[in-house]
């Protein structure tokens, strides 16, 4: 059966689609750019103020369904440019404090409201 998750604490859709999906011990979220929940703006910064709100934005999600970032199990991360790929590894190491999901990262050519990154991820729920 599918579930649909929606939170107050990350930022509403831009399109038409969920915030997340749960389907039986997982949770699929939409990607999350850095866009602040309240206002729906990116936040200001550097990759890295973005990849965090990011995280920030996934958790929420996460947390309504049932998870966490601890269990995260896969990863997509798309970046604006492959020139910010360290800084981005330095906020994702951050966020995910010793835990280290599967990943695929990659540049893309444009993100939404032209953030500098966005993150994919899978997890299952806590048992």
């Amino acid at each position: 059966m599918l579930e649909t998750i929606y939170t107050e604490n990350a930022p509403k859709p831009i399109g038409p689609y969920a915030q997340a999906i749960k389907v039986g011990e997982f949770v699929y979220p939409a990607g999350q750019i850095g866009a602040d929940p309240a206002t729906g703006q990116l936040v200001e910064g550097s990759i890295k103020e973005q990849a965090k709100q990011a995280l920030l934005n996934l958790s929420a999600v996460l947390e309504e369904a049932g998870s966490s970032l601890d269990q995260v199990v896969k990863t997509t991360c798309y970046l604006s440019t492959m020139e910010n790929f360290q800084e981005f590894n330095e906020a994702f190491g951050e966020q995910f404090a010793g835990h280290e999901p599967a990943r695929t990262c990659f540049a893309v050519q444009e993100l939404p409201l032209k953030a500098l990154c966005e993150i994919e991820v899978v997890a299952v729920v806590k048992k």
